[in-house]
C-alpha cells in the first residue's frame, strides 16, 4: 500500500507540474493563471497530508489559512467578494499591492496559497520541488511581473504567518494528554487494534475563524447511559449491533458497506474485514469536501475568484466544524459501541470499519458534512447534482450524488454503517454541523454564483 501511495503521488506530482507549465500561454506578456492551477496546488496540500498522515483536526487548520491568504489578495480587484478582515477572528487587513508595480494578483493569491501551505505539512520539500520549477517556467515567461508578484506574495504570507501564530495551535501541542477514566464504564476507552490515545483533547482552545467560541453551537447532550436493555441508550448500542449484523449477512457487495467504506477517510490505519481491505492512508473527511469543491467549481465553470471563494469558505467552515464536534467529544467523553458491544454484548464483534481515537458524541463526519454542504448549497443551489470522484486515487468506484445535502446524509449515516457511531450521534451532529453552516452563510454574506 505504501507503495502504491508512493506511485499515486509521484504521477500527481508531474501531473501537476504539467498543469501548472501548460496552463499558462507563452504568447502573452502577462502570466495566465488559471482556475486548474489553483485545484492542482489544494490537491498538492491533500497529497502531502496522505503521506505526512495529519489528524482530521489539523489537516481542517491546514486547508484553511492558505485559502484566506489567496483570497483576501483576490479581493483587492474584485468588489463582487468582500474582505474577511474584520470578520473572521482577529484578522486585519492584508498589505495593499502597489498598483504601481507590475504585481499579477492571481499569481500572487497562487504563490501565496503554496507557502503558506509549505509551512503547514511536514514534507515542505515536495512543495519545493515542485515549486523551483513553476517559479523557473513563470521567471522566463515574464521576470518582471513574477519578481514583483512573489514579492508581494510573501509580504502577505509574512503577514498571515504573525496572526496564524495567535491561534493557540503551538500551546495545545505541549498541553497534557488526556487521561482516560477507566473506572467510569461510560467514558471512552481506546479501542483495538493500536489502542491510541485520544487525538487532540485540546482542540476545543484552538481560535475559531468565525464562531465566536467553541462552544456556540453545543449540541443537546447524548441519551443518558445505561446498560438496562429498555433504556435510550442501549437501544441505540443494540441498533450499531444489528445493522452491522444484517449489513455483514447481506454480504461485501451489499449498499451500505460501500457507503460505509466511500466515506471511511480514515488517515490512521488498515482494517481487513472479510474480503474488504481499508486503505492504510486516506484523505480525511475534510479532505473529501476539499475535493467536492473541486468537483463542483470544474461542473460550474467557476472562474479564479470564485473558485478560490468556495474553497475559502468551506475550509474554514470545515475548519470551525472540527472545533466546535471536538469541544463536544470531550466534554460528553462517551464510549465507543465497540467498547461496550465487545463487553455485554459480542466479544467477538469487529465494527466494518477501525473505530477512530477519540471520544464518540458527536460525529465528526456529520458535523463536517453539515458544515460544508450548508455552504456549499449557498453557493451552488440546493439540486446541484454531482459526482463524487474523491475516492478513486484508493480504489474506490464514483458515487453519484443529487445534491450536497444528500451527500451529507450518506456521509452522516455511513458512520453508524460502519459501527463506529450510534444513531443519536450521526443524527445530531448533522444538525449541529448545519446550524454551523447556516451561521457561516449568514456572517460571511455568502452568495451563490
Amino acid at each position: 500500500m505504501r507503495f502504491l501511495i508512493k506511485q499515486i503521488l509521484k504521477t500527481r506530482y508531474t501531473i501537476i507540474l504539467a498543469v501548472f507549465i501548460y496552463s499558462c500561454n507563452p504568447s502573452v506578456d502577462s502570466i495566465n493563471i488559471t482556475p486548474e492551477n489553483y485545484h492542482a496546488s489544494v490537491d498538492m496540500v491533500s497529497e502531502i497530508m496522505i503521506h505526512d498522515i495529519f489528524s482530521p483536526p489539523v489537516a481542517s487548520r491546514v486547508f484553511a489559512y492558505p485559502n484566506v491568504a489567496a483570497y483576501e489578495i483576490l479581493a483587492q480587484e474584485d468588489s463582487t467578494f468582500k474582505s474577511l478582515s474584520n470578520t473572521i477572528s482577529s484578522l486585519q487587513q492584508i498589505p495593499k499591492a502597489n498598483k504601481n508595480k507590475s504585481i499579477n494578483l492571481k499569481l500572487a493569491a497562487l504563490i501565496a496559497h503554496m507557502e503558506t501551505s509549505k509551512m503547514l505539512v511536514f514534507s515542505e520539500e515536495k512543495f519545493t520541488t515542485v515549486q523551483d520549477s513553476l517559479f523557473k517556467s513563470w521567471q522566463k515567461m515574464n521576470e518582471k511581473e513574477f519578481i514583483a508578484s512573489k514579492n508581494y506574495a510573501l509580504s502577505v504570507v509574512k503577514y498571515i504567518k504573525n496572526w496564524m501564530d495567535k491561534d493557540n495551535y503551538s500551546q495545545t501541542r505541549t498541553m497534557e494528554k488526556f487521561t482516560v477514566d477507566a473506572k467510569d464504564p461510560a467514558r471512552w476507552q481506546p479501542t483495538p487494534p493500536a489502542y491510541m490515545e485520544g487525538i487532540e483533547p485540546h482542540w476545543n482552545k484552538i481560535r475559531p475563524f468565525v464562531l465566536q467560541s467553541a462552544a456556540q453551537f453545543k449540541p443537546i447532550p447524548p441519551p443518558k447511559f445505561s446498560l438496562e436493555k429498555d433504556s435510550d441508550f442501549y437501544k441505540e448500542l443494540e441498533e450499531v449491533y444489528t445493522t452491522s449484523q444484517r449489513i455483514t449477512e447481506n454480504g461485501d457487495n451489499s449498499e451500505e458497506i460501500a457507503i460505509a467504506q466511500f466515506w471511511d477517510c480514515n488517515p490512521f490505519v488498515s482494517v481487513t474485514r472479510g474480503h474488504f481491505m481499508f486503505a492504510t492512508k486516506k484523505i480525511s473527511p475534510g479532505a473529501h469536501w476539499i475535493g467536492i469543491v473541486k468537483i463542483a467549481t470544474r461542473k460550474s465553470q467557476a472562474n479564479f475568484m470564485q473558485t478560490v471563494n468556495a474553497y475559502t469558505k468551506t475550509s474554514l467552515a470545515i475548519a470551525d466544524a472540527f472545533i466546535s464536534c471536538w469541544d463536544e467529544k470531550y466534554r460528553s467523553n462517551l464510549i465507543r459501541p465497540e467498547t461496550l458491544i465487545n463487553q455485554h454484548i459480542d466479544q467477538d464483534w469487529l465494527p466494518i470499519l477501525q473505530t477512530p481515537p477519540f471520544p464518540e458524541y458527536t460525529s465528526g463526519h456529520s458535523v463536517v458534512s453539515g458544515a460544508a454542504s450548508y455552504v456549499l448549497t449557498s453557493i451552488f443551489g440546493d439540486n446541484f447534482a454531482f459526482d463524487d470522484t474523491t475516492e478513486i486515487p484508493f480504489g474506490l468506484p464514483v458515487r453519484s450524488y443529487t445534491s450536497f445535502n444528500a451527500a451529507a446524509d450518506e456521509a452522516a449515516i455511513s458512520r453508524m454503517y460502519g459501527g463506529i457511531h450510534y444513531r443519536a450521534a450521526v443524527e445530531v451532529g448533522l444538525k449541529q454541523g448545519k446550524n454551523i453552516g447556516k451561521y457561516f452563510v449568514k456572517e460571511l454574506a455568502i452568495e451563490p454564483l
